[in-house]
């Protein structure tokens, strides 16, 4: 059976790219589009329209052994070892000028299959995955051990090596943005690679594997494989040829991924996972930049990002002033079509994550929290929704306390440092943080008291590919970006060569 096939006419929509994509819907394993070995189908959504999109391939454990065998085959004879940094550094810069010029396709299919705003797409997600890329083809030639001095009768020295077969598993809010951040570092240190993107966002990992072909990447260098995360997921996971897992997702899904690994080869493991991150709002902020970081740090990629600043806490002294401002400029955002050039909150991904979200605005309002803004759906069709703010909350409710991944936010006060530091840190979570203050020590001091992995200083959201970005307990393990990305691809070889010493007997 033929895999289906993606065509979608964007020539009327108000997307930069006027265009008509064109591609197979398959599984891309060995720089060949298959499909999947039982013919597994699954559907994605519009969720602007919440009408149906287009129909993929649905890969399970079988698709996995062969998109494996795929990579380890390219491992052993084109790739890892066998590829020089330099090699594998032209291929990724090339792979870099090809996303960027089709850098309009690939944000109007962001759009048309997330729901981000196409301005934010072009400008944000599509932008910064080809830094991100670029950045690591520069790491690419310069992966090396070093001479360890122990005695003269010695020379001993280490070897980085790359691992071999990596599984990446990466989420629907940042589809492309996240598979930039796990293929960079792994292309950049010679590991061969099965990725599994989210079974509802596929389309431009899909369109990155033709690019990946066109680059001229040896066959099976990268293989793309669509399916659910109970089937092609759990396969990657627990897989006895792939050497380590990267996931982004859910903490609960985190431990499934984790779990596997440790029962089946004790395969490396890093993990990007869940945040309920904490915004302080100092009495000297300068309030009107503080209220539009903040609105901005919920807001953004309405609110699906596992960053997002869905606590603020506000000093008493500042929280009436700041709530009145800030909840003129949330009435403000713009929430509609993503294709329309002003709009800033599209739809959320999914009637699921649309249910999730208004469920735990219902408990908010049952526990005893008000709705101080929105609250409701916006809209008739797709899975829109208000931003929404709550005030009178308890550190005992559910919205305080759990992650809702939409554009929903507590609000509090507090009276003191000592105070809101124990406010920030009462979270199972410890993601990002950001901290509002004039006064660079109080900044300074607090940021280094907060135990998060990321702490903002009067900005919020302002990731950069330089710098490495993870989270603390149960947000994850490891670090994304930055050089430390790399170590988590790399095996460390120490070599130890006897000059002179005589045997011990």
């Amino acid at each position: 059976m033929a895999p289906p096939q993606f065509t979608y006419d964007f020539s009327n929509s108000k997307a930069g790219f006027k265009g008509k994509s064109d591609f197979s819907l398959g599984l891309f394993i060995d720089n060949k589009w298959v499909d999947a070995v039982d013919g597994g189908r699954l559907d994605i959504v519009n969720p602007t329209s919440g009408k149906h999109l287009a129909t993929i391939a649905g890969a399970n454990e079988k698709d996995i052994d062969i998109a494996v065998a795929a990579a380890q085959k390219a491992y052993d004879t084109a790739w890892g070892l066998k590829a020089s940094g330099t090699q594998r550094a032209r291929l990724m810069l090339k792979l870099a000028d090809l996303m960027e010029q089709n850098a309009d396709e690939l944000a109007a299919l962001e759009s048309l299959n997330n729901g981000k705003s196409v301005t934010i797409a072009r400008n944000v997600d599509v932008n910064d995955s080809i830094n991100c890329i670029r950045y690591y083809a520069g790491f690419a030639d310069k992966i090396h051990g070093k001479t360890i001095e122990t005695n003269d009768a010695k020379f001993t020295y280490t070897r980085l090596e790359p691992i071999g077969v990596v599984g990446q598993i990466v989420p629907w809010n940042f589809p492309l943005l996240m598979l930039a951040w796990k293929w960079g570092p792994a292309l950049a240190t010679g590991n061969s690679i099965v990725f599994k993107p989210s079974e509802w966002t596929p389309l431009t990992a899909i369109r990155m594997a033709e690019l990946v072909a066109e680059a001229g990447f040896p066959p099976g260098v990268v293989n793309v494989v669509t399916g659910l995360g109970n089937s092609a997921g759990a396969a990657i996971s627990g897989h006895m040829g792939i050497g380590k897992v990267a996931f982004t997702g859910s903490t609960l899904v985190g431990r499934h991924v984790m779990k596997a690994a440790a029962g089946s080869n004790l395969k490396k493991v890093t993990l990007e996972l869940g945040g309920k991150s904490p915004t302080l709002i100092m009495d000297d902020s300068n309030l009107d930049e503080a209220v539009k970081w903040a609105a901005f740090g919920i807001v953004f990629n309405h609110g699906q990002t596992c960053c997002a600043g869905s606590r603020v806490f506000v000093h008493e002294s500042a929280y009436d002033k700041f709530l009145e401002k800030f909840t003129e400029v949330l009435k403000n955002v713009k929430v509609g079509d993503p294709f329309e050039p002003e709009t800033f909150q599209g739809p959320q991904v999914s009637q699921v994550q649309f249910d999730r979200i208004m469920n735990h605005i219902s408990i908010g309002k049952n526990e005893g929290a008000t709705c101080h803004l929105g609250g409701e759906r916006h809209g008739t069709e797709g899975f829109f929704i208000q931003p929404t703010i709550f005030t009178d909350v308890k550190p005992s409710m559910t919205i305080i306390k759990e992650e809702i991944f939409g554009p929903v936010v507590a609000v509090a006060k507090f009276k003191d440092d000592d105070d809101i530091i124990a406010m920030a840190n009462d979270t199972m979570y410890g993601l990002a943080a950001a901290v509002f203050t004039k006064d660079i020590n109080k900044a300074i001091t607090t940021a280094n008291r907060i135990h998060s992995g990321t702490v903002w200083i009067n900005e919020y959201n302002t990731l950069k590919h330089q710098v490495p970005f993870g989270g603390y307990k149960q947000s994850g393990m490891g670090r994304e970006l930055g050089d430390a990305a790399l170590e988590n691809y790399l095996e460390v070889k120490s070599v130890h060569v006897n000059l002179s010493s005589p045997p011990p007997f």
